[in-house]
């Protein structure tokens, strides 16, 4: 069972008031956003349409939660930057922040890089299940707990397409 979390419109507002910040910190630079797949190419693909920024966008795919509802623990990155960050404005755009062991591993790994910013945009920020010590720059909605999916979030490779976003809920009626 789903129960809407937060309708198209929900999501159109936050996306604009992130674009407008990042923005406003960069003040017409070139950005290069780095997005996340699977999980935030929907998010990413709003986002850059409504930066006026000069940008790029370039793709990492990671793992942690494969199949499951709960993230692994273990991360593997499976598609790796094609753009050289150094000296570089970098926006993360990730889904959702969970336990930020994800986020963490990949900020760490594209601050070796040198780039001359490094940000993290992220769509939900979960803080009930954070397990290291990690925080989005742009967040756009904050949930306790639940597992999300839509607008491009998935369980097993499904409801990405879903234009909102929904909590999914056990048989017992919690998320």
């Amino acid at each position: 069972m789903m129960k809407k979390l937060f309708s198209k419109e929900d999501i159109e507002g936050a996306v604009k008031r992130l674009a407008s910040l990042i923005e406003k910190d960069f003040e017409g630079e070139d950005i290069l956003f780095v997005c996340l797949l699977k999980g935030s190419f929907v998010f990413t693909s709003d986002l850059v349409r409504c930066i006026r920024n000069p940008s790029k966008v370039d793709f990492m795919r990671v793992s942690s939660y494969g199949n499951a509802m709960e993230s692994k623990g273990e991360i593997s990155v499976t598609k790796d930057l094609e753009e050289d960050i150094k000296d570089r404005n970098v926006v993360i755009v990730e889904d959702i922040i969970d336990s930020g062991l994800t986020l963490k591993s990949i900020r760490e790994m594209l601050e070796k890089r040198k780039p001359k910013m490094l940000k993290i945009c992220a769509l939900v920020d979960k803080r009930a299940r954070r397990e290291v010590e990690i925080e989005g720059d742009y967040i756009g909605f904050t949930i306790d707990d639940g597992f999300i999916v839509g607008y491009g979030i998935d369980y097993a490779e499904l409801y990405r397409n879903y234009p909102e976003i929904y909590v999914v809920e056990d048989d017992k009626g919690t998320g």
